[in-house]
């Protein structure tokens, strides 16, 4: 699905086999990481990608720059994908500069400290549902009446090995993903009569830019449990996502794709 190479900071160009042509795609949080990622990838599959930012506009009109350096169809939009006015005004951008949306994926991540549960408190909690539950909740409302009048709909959430493998010291993050799973799973049901499918891309630890003051020792121990014996890249993210966003995965839903070396294979 993509072409790689042994090691994640080589240059490696995405070849989507999958074709997305006059669909119109939003790619929450995709000013840099694995959001920029997928957002290139379903742009190369001729979408039309609203690439999302909220901080950082700098790097977000740097990335929309190389979009469109590539010959892709697309618009920057600035949003804050965790409350109702934010994804409403989100949501009106968008279908203005490009239409109606086809294909969501909810990537928008905030920080993510690795903390014991004593020095977490409930606002932090909340912060992680915030993002991980109720963005996702807010987002596929607004996607909804249109997806369902065309019968035909693609709802892609990113979430996580840490679910699988109950990473600690890291109850906030797990339990949030957590609940995007439980969400996913029972919307996949919900929505499979109206053609509409809702997927999950579970990374694993896949390094982009977050990670780059993220522990040596830390990033060696993790190195070593990868059955791959390699480093993910984002454009392996950005191909699974790619697949579930095409129509050869219209009888597919309620899955999830671990994009991890085989780290979560016991």
């Amino acid at each position: 699905m993509a072409t790689v190479e042994s090691t994640p900071d080589t240059e490696t160009e995405i070849k989507i086999p999958f074709r997305l042509d006059n669909r119109v795609a939003l790619v929450t949080g995709s000013s840099k990481g694995l959001g920029k990622s997928i957002a290139l990838a379903l742009g190369a599959a001729g979408a039309k990608v609203a690439i999302n930012y909220y901080n950082g506009k700098e790097s977000a009109e740097a990335t929309f720059d190389e979009y469109q350096s590539k010959g892709y169809t697309g618009a920057l939009v600035r949003g804050n994908v965790v409350e109702p006015e934010g994804v409403q005004k989100l949501f009106g951008s968008i279908e203005e500069e490009l239409g109606n949306v086809d294909i969501l994926v909810c990537n928008a991540t905030p920080n993510q400290p690795l903390k014991p549960i004593e020095e977490y408190d409930w606002e932090f909690f909340q912060q992680m549902l915030d993002f991980f539950v109720k963005s996702p909740f807010l987002l596929t409302r607004a996607c909804l009446p249109h997806m369902k009048r065309q019968k035909w709909g693609r709802i892609i959430n990113i979430t996580s090995e840490v679910f699988q493998l109950g990473v600690s010291p890291f109850t906030a993050y797990v339990a949030a993903k957590g609940g995007q799973t439980g969400f996913s799973r029972s919307l996949a049901r919900e929505l499979a009569p109206f053609g509409i499918t809702c997927n999950m891309v579970a990374p694993g630890w896949i390094p982009v830019e977050r990670h780059l003051t993220d522990p040596q020792e830390m990033k060696d121990a993790y190195l070593a449990q990868i059955p791959a014996q390699r480093w993910g890249l984002p454009c392996e993210v950005a191909a699974a996502v790619a697949y579930f966003a095409s129509n050869e995965a219209a009888f597919v839903t309620g899955q999830t794709i671990s994009v991890n070396g085989g780290h979560t294979v016991h």
